[in-house]
């Protein structure tokens, strides 16, 4: 039994009706969005979009890191890319956890100690949401008029809350 028979199954079922072939790869709501990676968040549905609308990049926390920059620039300065909202949530895993738990978990699971990683934890969800605000409106390779806004997802009402809104100048 291939542990990712449950996924080609499904693919086969969703490629039998699949309808999305001709979209561009230029987002129609001209946004990116940046998001966590919880399971509990799905981007489409939270801003009643539909795939072809925005880009989206996720990872643990929705921390804006270097990688997230990359793809931002290419975003913003290849496929007309607008808008980048920033979207953390409420109850997130990179807040509840501290540096030396994590550490501590990888190292008693694995033998290495992940010193060196950076895991962009948050400490302070407001503070560190509004440091990526400005990682981003303060990037060399952004052009001036693109438009930031911060969020807090509520993973309980489904409710977004606008914190932050900037432009590059």
């Amino acid at each position: 039994m291939n542990a990712f028979t449950d996924l080609i199954d499904a693919n086969t079922a969703f490629a039998a009706s699949f309808g999305s072939g001709t979209l561009g790869a230029i987002p129609c709501q001209h946004l990116a969005v940046v998001t966590c990676m919880d399971c509990r968040i799905d981007p489409l549905a939270i801003l009643g979009l539909q795939v072809g609308d925005i880009h989206v990049l996720r990872n643990a926390g929705a921390r804006i890191t270097h990688d997230v920059l990359r793809s931002l620039v290419k975003s913003v300065n290849q496929l007309e890319v607008e808008r980048i909202a920033i979207i953390q949530h409420t109850d997130c895993g990179a807040a509840k956890i501290t540096l030396p738990g994590l550490r501590k978990k990888v190292l008693d699971t694995t033998g290495n100690d992940p010193e060196g990683v950076e895991f962009n934890l948050i400490g302070d969800q407001a503070e560190a949401l509004a440091g990526d605000i400005e990682m981003v409106r303060t990037y060399p390779y952004l052009p001036v008029g693109t438009i930031i806004g911060g969020f807090i997802y509520d993973v309980e009402t489904g409710l977004l809350d606008m914190q932050h809104s900037v432009v590059i100048d």
